[in-house]
């Protein structure tokens, strides 16, 4: 057993990326922003000791009865995905790919204190990739 902290990274891409951290499974930051500060907050963390996790929405199987504007922010997101994956590949930090069914999502925010007892401001994307790593 590594007396080293181990660090889970939550990211929700998208035009407002939502990033979350947490050190030894505790929440330590919950934001919202723009993927190119997010990725300078990804490449600070050594990749021995660290994971991210990103939602794909390439693994989303269902869309429901939306138009085709939604569609065509669907491949923005598909997009983000790839290039959230490549970003980890290229800089050799481990991830997981996790199915948007598989991640509880869109919580309001007294909801998302109730279960994590985060007490910050969030945004909803910030909640959304605090969930991937919360309880992990």
């Amino acid at each position: 057993m590594s007396d080293k902290p181990i660090y889970l990274i939550g990211i929700d891409p998208g035009v407002q990326t939502g990033y979350a951290c947490s050190v030894n499974g505790e929440l330590q930051d919950v934001i919202g922003g723009l993927a190119v500060e997010v990725e300078r907050r990804v490449r600070q963390f050594n990749t021995e000791n660290t994971m991210v996790f990103i939602e794909d929405a390439r693994k989303r199987d269902w869309f429901g009865n939306t138009g085709p504007e939604r569609w065509k922010g669907a491949g923005s997101i598909m997009r983000d995905c790839h290039r959230w994956q490549q970003f980890c590949e290229y800089y050799a930090i481990p991830f997981r790919l996790i199915a948007p069914k598989a991640n509880m999502t869109k919580l309001d925010q007294k909801v998302f204190q109730k279960i994590t007892g985060w007490k910050g401001r969030t945004n909803e994307h910030g909640r959304d990739a605090a969930m991937l790593i919360y309880g992990r």
